[in-house]
């Protein structure tokens, strides 16, 4: 048997960092400059985008100053869970959800959307923008340009960021085809997006040690002897730019 949705994310991987490669070096430099600032970085997605948003916050090796921004009406365990789609699609949302952070000039805002469609991502980027933040999204460039904008602005999310970073996938997202059935299965943006977004993040640590942190901030497993302790000293260092409970 052979499983071809391998095959097809090493081909996607592989266009990514052939083709992509420029956008995630601004956003790298992006990253870089927020962290040697002590400024906060934020990442956003609804629906299942917004795994990519648990995949970057709290994670052991990933960087403590990620801010995630959570709506819980667009979270996968609302019910029924087609409210998701509904809260995705209303006016005003996004905009309120970015109210509530204390987003600021020199920040970072990270947003996933693959149709990059919905206001409520559109909403938060526009949000960002207002604050003179710098806006880097990942979706799906030929999805998103065949398709209109929900949005009374009439612009889809790569319209409104500084950083675009196409995920290369196809439109609606699953790509291993079925005989005997039109419609494909095994959708590629979680997978992609997060392989974007670790890339930019072990760059963005190297990039830190170049510049001459010696500690940039950067989770330790909890399950190590001595995380926890590290950990602290870190959050405690950055505090003034984490804007979640620790």
């Amino acid at each position: 048997m052979q499983f071809q949705y391998f095959s097809e994310i090493r081909r996607l991987l592989d266009e990514v960092e052939t083709k992509e490669s420029e956008s995630m070096e601004k956003a790298v430099a992006a990253l870089t400059k927020a962290v040697l600032g002590k400024r906060a970085i934020y990442v956003f997605g609804a629906s299942h985008a917004g795994i990519l948003t648990q995949e970057m916050f709290y994670r052991a090796g990933g960087l403590v100053v990620i801010n995630p921004i959570f709506g819980s009406e667009v979270m996968l365990d609302t019910s029924p869970i087609t409210h998701t789609s509904k809260m995705e699609r209303l006016v005003g949302y996004g905009t309120l959800l970015a109210q509530k952070t204390p987003m600021q000039e020199g920040d970072v805002l990270i947003v996933h959307s693959v149709s990059g469609r919905n206001p409520v991502t559109i909403e938060v980027a526009m949000e960002a923008k207002k604050r003179n933040a710098i806006v880097i999204c990942i979706t799906n460039l030929t999805y998103s340009k065949s398709v209109t904008s929900r949005h009374p602005s009439g612009k889809n999310l790569y319209e409104v960021s500084d950083i675009v970073i196409d995920n290369h996938g196809e439109k609606g997202d699953a790509c291993v085809a079925v005989k005997g059935i039109e419609q494909k299965v095994s959708p590629t943006s979680t997978v992609i997006g997060a392989s974007i977004l670790n890339s930019i993040v072990a760059a963005t640590a190297q990039a830190l040690v170049d510049a001459g942190l010696k500690t940039p901030p950067i989770f330790y497993s909890a399950n190590v002897d001595g995380g926890d302790e590290l950990n602290r000293k870190i959050y405690e260092e950055y505090k003034e730019n984490i804007h979640y409970s620790y």
